[in-house]
């Protein structure tokens, strides 16, 4: 019997599989926390799983729009250990991510399950916690949440909504600008994908209207290290007193180009406060103003996909579940990385390691709390020592990029 089949038989609960880490998902902050576990001497299905529910590689990525190209991203950072080097900006970016994050997946080896969907996280015996999925049963000691916000896109409610004759269409099923040629468009939302939503389909609609519940803040200037510590405080702090995360665009501002200052120019970004009512053919707001509309998109946002974590009741009375770093206050063994402040590339990367540091230190703890010592489980699970595995890590690493 090989050693998964024993780590199977061997005290597990309904026939789960029994690991030390459960990885639920495969983005850019679920790839980052699978590479960091490797670097310190976790082995793929033997030690950890990294699920997925989407069909392929390429997280959320590979579900946005052809006209979103590489080259109007901003900020995409390279995962630890690999850089993305000489894409086309011309290519969409559901194609160039997904592309890169399917040869980051085989470059190091992180065996990623999918397509698997996790219905639900709750108490094992043992102190184990037990991952229920559209495929099996994992037994695990730690979890890392990856799961990112797509699956979660926030419809607001308005009054009269249900009678809205036209289309209504959110961001994460927006099919491009020619869907909406000769339409009249309103667009909801201040964030950065409302901007590109109304610059792609201006020139194609009939006309566009640009609703926001709050003034957008445009910032000039690069958005250097001191602003980003400002904008990661303000976010660290609601997740701290258990609150919501707030959107990235409500701490950053979004950023001014060519592209913006020609759209304020020509009147693309001219902003009205937010419609009080839906009409069967518009938009309404009380003071007797109204917009008529075929079609209202909603670049309203989305919320953390964390339902599959309700048993374990980590949320707060204020909505969001209190984070300590990267780790749930109320339990130390579940971390969410791209959560909160880490809800973006670069903070992806630094929470999918810290976790990973935090996760070990728990477990060696464990371990030693159950009369082994740390040279007794390296043994046991066929690790190299904590240094040898850095080292040998950073060889790798540097290696590949």
């Amino acid at each position: 019997m090989n050693e998964i089949g024993v780590r199977e038989a061997a005290g597990s609960t309904d026939g789960a599989r029994q690991v030390d880490v459960v990885v639920i998902g495969a983005g850019q902050a679920g790839l980052s926390a699978a590479f960091h576990l490797r670097r310190v001497g976790f082995e793929p299905e033997r030690d950890f799983v990294v699920l997925d529910h989407a069909p392929r590689p390429g997280g959320a990525w590979q579900f946005r729009w052809p006209s979103l190209t590489y080259g109007k991203v901003h900020g995409m950072h390279s995962l630890p250990g690999m850089e993305l080097t000489g894409a086309d900006p011309a290519r969409p970016s559901s194609e160039v991510i997904a592309e890169y994050f399917d040869t980051y997946e085989e470059t190091f080896g992180l065996r990623v399950r999918r397509p698997v969907d996790v219905r639900r996280v709750r108490e094992g015996d043992g102190g184990r916690l037990l991952v229920e999925t559209s495929a099996r049963v994992w037994s695990t000691r730690a979890l890392i949440n990856a799961t990112g916000t797509w699956d979660r896109p926030f419809w607001p409610r308005y009054p009269g909504q249900e009678t809205f004759l036209g289309r209504q269409v959110h961001t994460a099923g927006y099919p491009g600008p020619e869907a909406f040629a000769g339409q009249r468009v309103v667009v909801v939302g201040g964030g950065a994908s409302g901007t590109q939503h109304l610059m792609e389909i201006a020139p194609f609609a009939a006309s566009t209207t640009w609703v926001t519940r709050r003034e957008p803040v445009f910032r000039e200037g690069p958005f250097d290290e001191e602003r980003g510590r400002a904008a990661v405080a303000l976010v660290e702090e609601r997740v701290r007193q258990g609150l919501t995360p707030l959107s990235v665009v409500s701490v950053t501002g979004l950023p001014v180009n060519d592209a913006i200052r020609e759209a304020r120019a020509n009147g693309v970004l001219d902003r009205l406060p937010m419609f009080d009512r839906i009409t069967p053919t518009g938009v309404a707001w009380d003071d007797g103003r109204k917009v008529a509309a075929d079609v209202i998109l909603w670049a309203t946002g989305f919320r953390a996909a964390i339902d599959h974590l309700a048993p374990l009741k980590l949320r707060e009375p204020g909505g969001g579940i209190r984070m300590t770093g990267t780790r749930a206050a109320l339990d130390p063994r579940v971390h969410l990385v791209g959560y909160g402040p880490s809800a973006s590339t670069i903070g992806a990367n630094r929470a999918g390691r810290a976790a990973v540091r935090e996760i070990q230190r728990l477990l060696d703890r464990e371990n030693r709390e159950s009369g082994e010592n740390q040279a007794d489980w390296a043994g046991q699970v066929g690790r190299e020592g904590p240094k040898n595995r850095e080292a040998q890590a950073d060889r790798e690493a540097a290696e590949v990029a």
